[in-house]
């Protein structure tokens, strides 16, 4: 799952997800319950039931979400969802799906039911999975969801010409049987697909080989239910989906504003895991750190109901002792990256860049604690998943070492100044820009010529279009990547299989590849463990991706903001819970 926020991009230091998190509004200090990058969101609870309730909620007000330097979504359509900023906000308000993760007394995110009236019975090897859909769930207009709108729902994630950017381009592409040649309710109007398919109250779904992850594939909006016939043709569906949750859209001004309101239709006791305390949400993108800084630490009116997705660095001392365990630290499973175009550099050359990146002065000019919610990186696989190796690329942690990067660009043949790196990034954020400007300082100390070239929109946007002049001249582009569900498939695969929508360094090896699509064939105890040998000898053998950070994040809560808290299943507060004291 990719971060949003640009500044990650090129850079490599902010904002896709499955995180821990702990938090409260009482006590002194940051609030953490988990070390950095444990790993959660691997229990289940297949009868977990609704309606929750929340001990000393209370309804009415309205909650806004400040989102600095997050663009938010281009979109709201459920098959194209796969960032953390959308599926956070979308996932616990406004759009239900298979399956959901629930934030239990432990702090603990636990995969529970949602339209579905469990997590779904696979066959004996795995290759289908039947899910019951409830008789209980409604849209927006009090209309029933039924299971031949959740099956069309699931069709559409198999589009992967109208939704290039989708997770259905990974999973569902990858395991649903005859997704090779059906290419989707819109590229293929006229075509049947009997792969997926509704009989009475029942979703049954055949895979092409062995899927045991199928439940947590579910918990994703692609697999959930879009309204059959024109309503919901693209692009037009995704400025205004209709809901299925406890909220609906108002309005959406991409880049500005999100604005939800009450779904009187949703019932509470069809929703094992979701609440519905505010009158309103308000998410305002884009929106300046340092000014989202002062607001909290302000007291005023408009901070005591607000929520903020992120806290500076320049204020982090005084944010810690003032707002004490408003203050939220939450452990996300997530790592930026640095992607070198494969085809255009060698082993050496990736590893200059890697010792040309000055780490800890990018973060801080990026508007992030070092040590707090970044610390380096030495895998493709973040801390506490299962199976993650340890090693070293070069040997040891590889640091900010401009002469050793000299070093290897002599040994490729270049002097100071000869080998130019051309990247893009993102121009409207003021401290993204400082970033590059730390970034390009550091690369050119290391003996690179850098040639950085501003972008008014998304780089993702550039790096997935093949045809984008400016993304042919690249030779090094980025990324940042958390995992989809607790698991190596969803974190290697998906940054370096051959052709992956998000491999944006264009790493191509067969032979890895072949070992990658093996590994679910393997014994589910040998999984973990073979996606973590993948690792260590694509990084040691290859290096074609760089990681940068292991990413930590900080939620800041206002006064009346009850139950501030994290959503450690995808690295955001945990909108499902919250509410307004009154």
């Amino acid at each position: 799952m990719k971060r949003s926020k640009p500044l990650a991009f090129v850079v490599g230091t902010s904002m896709l997800a499955l995180a821990a998190c702990g938090g409260g509004n009482g006590g002194s200090g940051t609030t953490t319950e988990r070390e950095f990058g444990e790993q959660d969101g691997g229990s289940k609870d297949a009868e977990a039931t609704g309606p929750v309730e929340i001990e000393g909620a209370t309804e009415g007000g309205t909650v806004t979400v400040y989102l600095p330097g997050d663009p938010g979504p281009d979109t709201l359509d459920p098959t194209e969802g796969w960032s953390v900023t959308g599926n956070s906000i979308q996932q616990a308000l406004t759009t239900r799906s298979l399956t959901q993760y629930k934030r239990n007394d432990d702090g603990e995110m636990v995969l529970v039911p949602d339209l579905a009236t469990d997590l779904g019975t696979p066959n004996e090897d795995f290759t289908q999975w039947t899910f019951t859909i409830r008789d209980d769930a409604t849209w927006e207009d009090g209309k029933p969801v039924t299971a031949e709108e959740v099956a069309f729902g699931i069709k559409r994630s198999l589009d992967v010409e109208t939704f290039p950017g989708g997770p259905g381009t990974e999973y569902s592409a990858a395991y649903f049987a005859g997704a090779d040649e059906y290419q989707g309710p819109y590229t293929e109007p006229n075509e049947d697909y009997e792969s997926v398919r509704a009989e009475g109250n029942d979703v049954i779904i055949e895979m092409s080989k062995p899927f045991p992850d199928m439940d947590y594939w579910g918990a994703f909006m692609a697999m959930g239910p879009v309204p059959t016939g024109k309503v919901s043709n693209p692009p037009a569906y995704g400025q205004k989906p209709l809901s299925t949750g406890p909220y609906k859209i108002e309005s959406f001004r991409p880049t500005e504003e999100l604005v939800l309101v009450r779904n009187e239709q949703w019932d509470p006791a069809s929703d094992p895991a979701r609440t519905q305390y505010p009158d309103r949400y308000i998410f305002k993108f884009e929106a300046d750190q340092n000014t989202v800084d002062q607001i909290f630490l302000s007291g005023n009116t408009d901070s005591q109901t607000a929520v903020s997705t992120g806290a500076g660095s320049a204020n982090y001392a005084r944010i810690s002792q003032e707002l004490e365990d408003r203050l939220v630290q939450q452990s996300s499973q997530c790592t930026s990256f640095l992607y070198p175009v494969y085809e255009k550099t060698t082993l050496n050359i990736r590893k200059a860049i890697a010792y040309g990146y000055d780490y800890e002065n990018v973060w801080l000019t990026s508007g992030e604690v070092p040590g707090v919610t970044r610390v380096p990186a030495n895998s493709i696989m973040p801390p506490g998943m299962a199976g993650k190796p340890d090693y070293f690329v070069d040997g040891e942690q590889i640091t900010y070492q401009p002469e050793r990067a000299k070093e290897l660009l002599a040994e490729e043949g270049y002097e100071p100044g000869e080998y130019e790196l051309r990247m893009i990034y993102f121009e409207s954020d003021p401290l993204q820009v400082e970033a590059q400007k730390q970034l390009t300082a550091g690369l050119e100390e290391a003996g690179f010529k850098v040639t950085a070239i501003p972008t008014q929109d998304s780089p993702y946007n550039t790096w997935l279009d093949p045809d984008n002049k400016v993304n042919q001249s690249l030779n090094l582009r980025g990324v940042n990547w958390c995992s989809d569900w607790p698991s190596g498939l969803t974190m290697i695969p998906p940054l370096t299989k051959t052709d992956a929508t998000y491999n944006t360094g264009g790493f191509s090896e067969p032979a890895l590849d072949e070992r990658m699509e093996n590994v679910v064939n393997l014994p589910l105890e040998e999984q973990a463990a073979e996606w973590g040998a993948i690792d260590e000898e694509m990084q040691t053998e290859y290096f074609p991706i760089i990681p940068t950070a292991f990413r930590n994040d900080l939620f800041m809560f206002g006064e009346k903001i009850g139950n501030g808290v994290g959503d450690g299943a995808i690295g955001a507060p945990y909108y499902k819970g919250l509410f307004v004291t009154q």
